[in-house]
This record gives structure tokens, sequence and C-alpha cells, in this order.
């Protein structure tokens, strides 16, 4: 897994998740808080499209729940790590 595409925006964002600061609100189209402050939405979907973190439970549409890593959310913010 490589960080191509992605900024450092990105890697902070990957960053807030694994130190669980992130709350994922569940809609159409997820949105990402960090710290209670709204993260960039382009770059959320982005994270989010390329499955690198999801809701830690099932949420209902208009729920938050905990973001967490998945296992290619944890690769790609260690490939930052050794880039």
């Amino acid at each position: 897994m490589t960080t191509n595409g992605y900024t450092a925006r990105h890697r902070a964002m990957l960053q807030a998740i694994a130190d669980g600061r992130g709350e994922l609100v569940w809609g159409r189209i997820p949105s990402l808080t960090v710290d209670g402050r709204w993260c960039d939405f382009t770059a959320t979907n982005e994270l989010f499209a390329g499955g690198l973190f999801r809701p830690a439970r099932e949420a209902v549409f208009g729920a938050s729940a905990p973001a967490v890593l998945t296992t290619s959310g944890v690769q790609v913010l260690s490939s930052f790590a050794t880039a």
C-alpha cells in the first residue's frame, strides 16, 4: 500500500482516527469530525471510499459512531512513516 494521491491532510485525518479522536456521522455520504470539528468533506469521502476507515459500530442514518481504521487504513498510515 502506498501514499500515492494522499496528502498530509489525509495523513492527519488517518492519524486522528487511529488516536481515537474521529467520529463518523452516518448518512448518504458520511461526514467525519475530529475533536468535534468537521473535516474536509472531499478528503473524508476519498478516505472512506478507499476503504480506509469505517464506523466502529452500526450506525443509523444521522447517528454518529466512533471512526476506526480498517486494515488498509493502518497500512496507508504506516506507509506515510516510511515515505
